[in-house]
């Protein structure tokens, strides 16, 4: 087995062998090339990537194969436009390199090429990968470590697993009815030629796309075994899609999820991130309650799902931002990690903040240390922390400032480059009681308010905490708390949407000037109404999904 892989990698043809007495059926079959033509997939070429295609074309002409792979083969196939567009060809990465202006090869696991395209943040990637060989475990060199532990044993090699059969390294290239039997699900394993316009499908993949149905190439305990995240990929799909699980691919996920402690929590994370802000949260959770992973799989879940101390608020506080997630993106509007990580993780904040306060911390030194503690126990050492943890912890130290509304202070607070994030955070916790809604009403009046309505709110503000101090507190009418309104804001004021949107100003006009005369009206939430169903309206402002 091992000289038949060496010659492999040589290049040299190994002589035909007997086959033995009782042949072992093989565990992932290389399957069979069926080309499928536009008149029987029915793809619409409206839904493709212009880019896609001309990496795609540019392969091509320079003699390659070259597809649309994978996902993104699926998602068209159901009549869907794909979020990522991946190529897969039997050019190798430096090859691939040598066709395009701007190429990059990345990746030690899996040796891949990104071609960019644009710059700044339309830029778009498209991933290239070479099609790799299938080889099962036997011929892999086993190392007793993991990607860290054992980084110098397998820098120099192709194809390794550890002792578990994880692959951590996989870059034998191979022709494509052999990477075809390597990927995972069988509606994962198609590809596309734009040009032609055909489908070529190895595994029955359009058959089960059209039956909604989520089935594991080969045996499914092995694949796990070769790489663990595909349990979770497992619950995303059927999320995403609706589709229905074969029965021998379900049936061994629950025991097979001890193998995900074995995956780098870098890799875990991006998993969860993707199962969480692709706008099917909700159903993502759902499933994985369905399957019996929504305990000891994810750190941050588990503060969610199995609070160590129950908070009344909780539940329904993130189930409003994960609503609110999915919203977006079905909007096809930015989302950020940091604003749906910080709401997950704020009861656990509060708590660690409030025990430290109690043990005589002062609190703003409390609440930083809870902030860091909460941090190290739910997101741990992952690629990105230092940005993650910056934003969280912004928008975390935000909510006392708020609360502690003074008309020294909203100046400075509402300067700041993640204010609209902090406010949507407090908007939140005023839809489900945790703060009084009044004072969420009236950042948001200081937020959308033109100059001479801020001074309007802080001098009343002012007026009201003198008032306090003299001890002849008494309630200022609405209409008094912005006496420099005018219709031309109440009108600017009908939907919170178009004034997140970036770049958007306060509406002013000519009526302004006719403030005096006209008695202000209460500005109303600039929210969009929810629909039936909905439980409210949109949370992150576009500045702060960005951010």
């Amino acid at each position: 087995m091992i000289k038949r892989f060496i010659n492999r990698l040589l290049g040299k043809e190994a002589p035909a062998a007997a086959p033995p007495a009782e042949a072992a059926v093989p565990l992932i079959p290389l399957g069979r090339r069926v080309e499928i033509a536009a008149a029987e997939h029915g793809i619409d070429p409206k839904l493709l990537d212009d880019n896609a295609v001309r990496v795609v074309r540019t392969l091509k002409d320079a003699g390659h194969e070259a597809y649309i792979v994978g996902g993104a083969v699926r998602d068209l196939l159901v009549g869907l436009r794909p979020k990522d567009f991946d190529v897969a060809t039997d050019a190798t990465p430096e090859q691939v390199k040598a066709l395009f202006r701007r190429a990059f090869i990345i990746g030690r696991r899996f040796r891949l090429v990104h071609v960019v395209f644009g710059r700044g943040r339309e830029h778009e990637v498209i991933e290239v990968s070479t099609f790799r060989a299938y080889l099962d475990s036997a011929a892999a060199e086993q190392v007793s470590g993991n990607e860290k532990t054992a980084k110098q044993q397998i820098s120099d090699k192709a194809h390794v697993v550890d002792a578990s059969g994880r692959v951590l390294r996989d870059n034998v290239w191979g022709p494509q009815i052999e990477d075809a039997a390597r990927r995972d699900f069988t509606v994962n394993a198609m590809y596309y030629d734009p040009i032609t316009q055909t489908v070529v499908d190895y595994h029955g993949g359009l058959a089960d796309a059209r039956t909604r149905v989520l089935r594991m190439i080969g045996d499914p305990a092995t694949r796990y075994r070769e790489d663990p995240v595909r349990i979770v990929r497992v619950v995303r799909f059927a999320a995403k899609l609706g589709f229905a699980l074969d029965p021998a691919t379900q049936q061994p996920v629950r025991e097979m999820s001890a193998l995900l402690a074995n995956v780098p929590a870098s890799r875990l994370f991006d998993e969860m991130i993707k199962l969480l802000q692709t706008g099917h949260a909700l159903r993502s959770i759902e499933e994985l309650r369905r399957q019996g992973l929504d305990r000891g799989v994810f750190a941050v879940l588990d503060a969610v799902l199995h609070p160590d101390v129950a908070h009344p608020a909780r539940e329904k506080f993130v189930e409003l931002a994960l609503a609110d997630t999915d919203r977006r993106v079905a909007e096809g509007r930015a989302v950020a990690p940091s604003f749906m990580l910080a709401c997950m993780l704020w009861h656990d904040v509060q708590g660690r903040w409030q025990a430290l306060r109690d043990a005589g911390e002062s609190p703003f030194p409390a609440l930083q240390q809870a902030i860091d503690a909460v941090f190290d126990a739910r997101i741990g050492d992952i690629s990105g922390r230092g940005k993650l943890a910056a934003d969280m912890r912004e928008i975390w130290q935000m909510q006392p400032r708020f609360e502690r509304r003074t008309a020294a202070s909203a100046a400075s607070l509402a300067a700041q480059p993640r204010f609209r994030a902090g406010y949507d955070f407090l908007r939140l916790r005023a839809d489900v009681g945790e703060v009084d809604a009044e004072l969420a009403d009236w950042w948001e009046d200081y937020h959308l308010g033109s100059d001479e309505e801020r001074e309007a709110l802080v001098r009343t503000l002012r007026e009201a905490q003198g008032q306090r101090k003299t001890g002849t507190v008494r309630r200022v009418p609405a209409a008094a708390a912005a006496p420099a309104a005018t219709s031309a804001a109440t009108s600017a004021a009908t939907s919170v949407q178009v004034a997140a949107e970036p770049g958007a100003e306060p509406a002013a006009g000519p009526a302004a000037d006719d403030a005096v005369a006209a008695p202000a009206k209460r500005r109303r939430r600039r929210r969009r109404k929810p629909a039936a169903g909905e439980a409210g309206g949109s949370l992150q402002s576009d500045d702060s999904a960005q951010g």
